[in-house]
């Protein structure tokens, strides 16, 4: 009967099963009942005698709590942390030590002294119990502080083992965090007095070396970084029971979010993720995990603990792990035996994480400041929901800290506890440019005038199956952006995603599909709020830097949010290289989110949005560019190793079929709108549009204007930083080319061979026994490639042969085959002939095809040898005639431009958009899309519609985008532009408003609007150069009018 003395069954979650929506766990509340309810003392029990519990908090400060003595473990939780103003309560919990030395953390559902012996004389202290896998989950600075505490306490404890390195890296931003920037002197008595580490001496001048480098970090940033360096280590949040295996062998269980962990020594020999775990139990000093059947090992695997008491608490410890991390739910009550009950009835009785975060993101609690010891920066602003500066109030009204009386009912009083007075925060008199800096939460400005807004409450992905895809609160202000979701320091899980390819983009000939319901009106009060504008040229480029900021951190998010979390749910990637993804480019991501609110405190002051008296003094935009380019040129060595990143990842896709498989399954999300790897190449391209957008800057400037020289040394900085990496830049750009083609075509197997450049790519008509058939063709710097759509659900391109550029021969044939726009290719293994859809596609496809045939003759390597090794399947016919190709079925059923089979794969990537607009593309013309790249507000009209409606456009890669705002995560819409003609709409037309343009593709007709005369030109001139740009129609053009095309 008593046999098994604890189960636990790993439920199917939404975690583990993806659409299984089964019962989410057991508890031991009773129907009706709720932890508060059922701690809350009944009123017989008042007058019991204090009990006096000492808790020593996370900065070493040891508080006294008088409680009743039959108060439960519950009670005194809620007391503690009403104490500190904790919100984020659920991460935490108190430990205490039993009489065998273990450490116990204090459960909820008992009465205190049933759990401590001695609870007079036994010290309590609270710490972290879970340890979310990235501390952008971690909404609150305040918590963010108190889990750095918890890291100095592991370090000093030697539970947090590192290499000397690490541990001096992390030590240097504890002090960072506690006494503020470098000095040598302060530094060196600061280690004297307080132990970091054991036997700290030795690295002490590593120490000192890497505090050097934080100068200017605010305690805030450097609790993040040192939460960032110790989630990568292996023993982060790990906490060791000691046991041995079956064999007898010593080995130490621990459990973390993701599972149970095996380690002898300090390294990790296995995981037992909760996925694959179908139950655990404990029998006396026997731990069990009873494994779903398809696992490589055993059915049930046993582990030997030191004790049964040892064996429970680490059962217990895995059962709330498994619960706060899988579960979306609190666990329902369990109903109660009538007779009897078997085992134990433990169950975890708290918040889930989800839970938290969605109490966090609901409950619109004014966040309370708080008090660092000794750190110079006393007090922090807890976060603020204020994005954009407003009319400020007086910061002290209502000023709460921890250990005041209206912080915690219970009787607390310090043993320990600093003596420093919280401090009033100052109103400074006079503003400075840090002021305005979104990085430094600690800086105050005037109270009449505006106040900076503190870190809001970030984001992070939470994944649920049919979920919406945003789940926020609206946001209507304009300025506000997207920045009400996210802070400076993390990602906050404040909406839940679904990744499931479940509705596709549209197919490229198709209007994009909104209804005039899908976007705003625009009314007459809007023409009122355009007039009110700046109508300076400077305030519109201006604008233009933070609508394509606003676009590009949004891109990047696609990599550090939406990417990583498709990858972390499936497990799909080896550590290494995620390491090496992620460290290179969240710092990247982090400095772009600053960046982006200080741009938009600065156009919302230049509109007039606060005090009149102070627009003249922020009426440019030189200062804030200039500081942050500065900024920026020390992460260039992040930058340089984007080639690494591209290069490792494609590699990983090749090697691990389970990453292959995520990575395409991503690609055919909404939110992938580009081909996944092109959001890699972002940071460098964003180099080059600022250096346009400073160029011109500089140009409407004279050069006595108070903004010129901010602007000038803006560029002088950008430019500085483009020509180190232009180089890169070129040959990113190639191999990203090269692997996105590597998926779209069927038959090549190692396309990225080294030294292999793509020249260009589109529609051809080759000449069949069937006639003339559509093929598409890809020229490289040693081949050329020729296919046909495919009937897969994929729809990639099969290929149907390849021709050698060595000893190739191209010459116009049109005369001998009495067909527009011929010309023949004589290569040795065959000839072909092929027609273009226009005298200027002949023309440019003959130019490249010459000029690539020079290329291959100077290349010292043969292309034979490498198309022997990369091309699967290979023709051998004669080349002595003319190759007349013979259509299979599947080619007849292919050749057919419908557009109904756009399920499987995006249909708005540029060799798709080739392919039915009968059209080709260059790798210059795509260099030249890169910098003309455009984000922001139009309004739309149809050719036959009424009104305009409003919508966030974004153009990048040939294509227009089509948002509803600009915090919408994914389009509703696209429209590729090859093909499309841009121009000013005529009389015919009908349009009576001003700065409007017309796109045009045979009986296709969109009208956009724009707000300025300069957007207007803006809009105008990337479109036409990105889909008409000197390299598609240089063949026309005299030289000297192509030349200065090309300057």
């Amino acid at each position: 009967m008593g046999e098994i003395e604890g189960t636990y069954r790993v439920l199917q979650t939404p975690g583990s099963r993806l659409g299984v929506q089964k019962t989410v766990g057991v508890s031991t509340l009773e129907s009706g009942q709720n932890v508060s309810t059922a701690m809350a003392p009944s009123p017989a029990k008042t007058h019991e005698r204090d009990l006096p519990i000492k808790i020593r908090m996370l900065d070493n400060t040891v508080e006294v709590l008088d409680i009743e003595s039959k108060y439960y473990g519950q009670t005194l939780l809620t007391e503690v942390y009403k104490h500190l103003n904790l919100i984020e309560s659920d991460y935490f919990g108190i430990e205490f030590q039993n009489i065998q030395s273990y450490w116990i953390w204090l459960e909820p559902m008992k009465p205190v002294i049933k759990q401590v012996r001695r609870p007079k004389t036994t010290m309590l202290r609270l710490a972290v119990k879970f340890f979310p896998p990235d501390p952008g989950q971690l909404q609150e600075e305040y918590t963010r502080y108190l889990f750095a505490l918890q890291i100095k306490r592991d370090l000093a404890e030697e539970r947090l083992t590192c290499s000397d390195n690490t541990a001096a890296l992390l030590v240097s931003h504890l002090l960072q965090s506690e006494i503020g920037d470098f000095d040598e002197s302060e530094d060196r008595e600061h280690l004297k007095t307080n132990q970091y580490l054991p036997n700290q001496e030795r690295i002490e001048g590593k120490i000192l070396e890497f505090h050097r480098k934080h100068v200017g970090q605010t305690p805030a940033e450097s609790d993040f970084q040192v939460l960032e360096i110790a989630r990568k280590l292996e023993m982060y949040g790990i906490r060791f029971h000691l046991a041995s295996d079956r064999e007898g062998t010593k080995i130490n269980l621990a459990v973390s979010h993701m599972g149970v962990l095996v380690f002898q020594g300090n390294t990790k020999i296995n995981t037992f993720n909760w996925s694959k775990v179908r139950k655990l139990s404990f029998k006396r000093k026997r731990f069990l995990i009873k494994l779903h059947p398809e696992g490589p090992y055993q059915d049930t695997l046993e582990f030997l603990l030191g004790s049964r008491d040892e064996c429970k608490n680490f059962w217990k410890i895995c059962v709330e792990y498994h619960t706060f991390f899988r579960l979306f739910d609190q666990p329902k009550p369990k109903a109660k035996a009538v007779f009897f009950t078997r085992g134990s009835s433990f169950r975890y009785s708290g918040r889930t994480q989800k839970q938290l975060v969605d109490y966090i993101k609901d409950s619109g609690m004014k966040k309370t400041p708080y008090e660092r010891r000794h750190s110079k920066a006393r007090a922090s602003t807890r976060a603020s929901n204020t994005d954009v500066p407003k009319q400020s109030v007086p910061f002290t009204e209502g000023l709460r800290t921890p250990g005041s009386p209206a912080s915690a009912a219970a009787p607390f009083h310090s043993v320990h506890s600093s003596a420093i007075p919280t401090p009033v925060l100052p109103i400074f008199a006079e503003t400075s440019p840090s002021s305005l800096d979104p990085r430094a939460p600690y800086t105050r400005i005037p109270e009449k005038n505006t106040a900076v807004p503190a870190e809001a409450a970030g984001r992070k992905l939470m994944q649920q199956p049919g979920s919406p895809v945003l789940q926020g609160r609206p946001v209507d202000h304009p300025q506000l952006s997207s920045l009400m979701l996210k802070s400076p320091l993390g990602l906050n899980p404040a909406f839940q995603v679904n990744l499931n390819a479940a509705s596709q983009g549209s197919s490229p000939l198709l209007s994009p599909v909104l209804s005039d319901a899908g976007g705003a009106r625009i009314e007459e009060d809007d023409e009122m709020k355009r007039k009110r504008c700046p109508t300076d040229k400077a305030y519109f480029i201006a604008k233009e830097i933070l609508a394509t900021e606003r676009t590009y951190l949004k891109d990047l998010e696609v990599i550090t949010v939406w990417f990583r979390s498709a990858v972390i749910k499936e497990n799909a990637m080896p550590e290494g290289l995620m390491t090496l993804l992620f460290s290179n480019i969240d710092p990247l991501y982090e400095f772009h989110r600053g960046f982006l609110k200080e741009i938009e405190q600065r156009l919302s002051l230049w509109e007039g949005k606060t005090n009149a008296h102070m627009k003249g003094d922020y009426q440019r935009i030189g200062d804030v560019m200039l500081r942050n380019m500065r900024t920026l040129k020390e992460f260039t060595s992040y930058l340089q190793k984007h080639d690494e990143v591209l290069t490792e990842l494609e590699k990983a896709t090749k090697r691990l079929k389970k990453l292959e498989m995520v990575y395409k399954d991503f690609e055919l999300q909404k939110v992938c709108y580009l081909p996944l790897n092109t959001f890699l190449l972002k940071p460098i391209q964003r180099l080059m549009h600022y250096k346009l957008i400073l160029g011109r800057l500089c140009k409407h400037y004279t050069a006595e204007h108070r903004d010129f020289a901010d602007c000038r040394n803006a560029l002088k900085e950008v430019t500085e930083m483009t020509s180190r990496l232009q180089h890169s830049l070129i040959r990113l750009e190639n191999f990203q080319k090269l692997t996105e083609l590597q998926h779209d075509l069927i038959g090549i197997d190692n396309l990225t061979a080294p030294g292999r450049e793509f020249i260009r790519e589109g529609c051809l008509y080759k000449l069949t026994k069937k006639g003339l058939q559509q093929r598409m063709f890809f020229l490289f710097s040693d081949m050329l490639l020729y296919t046909s759509k495919g009937v897969t659900g994929t729809n990639q391109f099969k290929i149907h042969g390849h021709l050698p550029l060595h000893g190739m021969l191209v010459e116009e044939s049109e005369n001998e085959w009495a067909v527009p726009h011929c010309f023949t290719i004589y290569s040795a293994q065959k000839t072909i002939v092929v027609a273009a859809s226009t005298r200027l596609e002949m023309r440019k496809w003959i130019e490249d095809l010459n000029v690539a045939i020079e290329m291959a003759k100077k290349s010292t390597e043969k292309s034979d040898m490498l198309l022997e090794n990369s091309l699967c399947n290979r023709s051998n016919r004669s080349s002595d005639e003319v190759s007349l190709e013979q259509e299979s079925e599947d080619d007849i059923h292919s050749s057919r431009s419908s557009l109904d089979r756009q399920s499987h794969h995006r249909a708005n990537t540029t060799v798709h958009v080739c392919w039915y607009r009968n059209t080709s593309v260059s790798m210059t013309d795509h260099s030249v899309a890169v910098e003309n790249q455009l984000s922001g507000y139009l309004l739309r009209k149809f050719k036959n519609s009424n009104g305009w409606q409003k919508l966030w456009v974004v153009f990048t890669n040939f294509c227009l985008f089509f948002y509803k705002t600009h915090q919408d995560d994914y389009p509703l819409a696209s429209l590729p532009l090859l093909g499309y003609a841009v121009s000013s709409p005529g009389e015919a037309d009908g349009i009576q408003k001003d700065y409007v343009f017309k796109l045009q593709f045979k009986s296709h007709v969109y009208f956009f609007r724009a707000e300025s005369k300069y957007t207007f030109e803006r809009w105008m001139e990337v479109i036409k150069r990105a889909t008409s740009s000197p390299a598609r129609s240089s063949l026309l053009l005299p030289k000297d009018e192509k030349d200065s095309h090309t300057d």
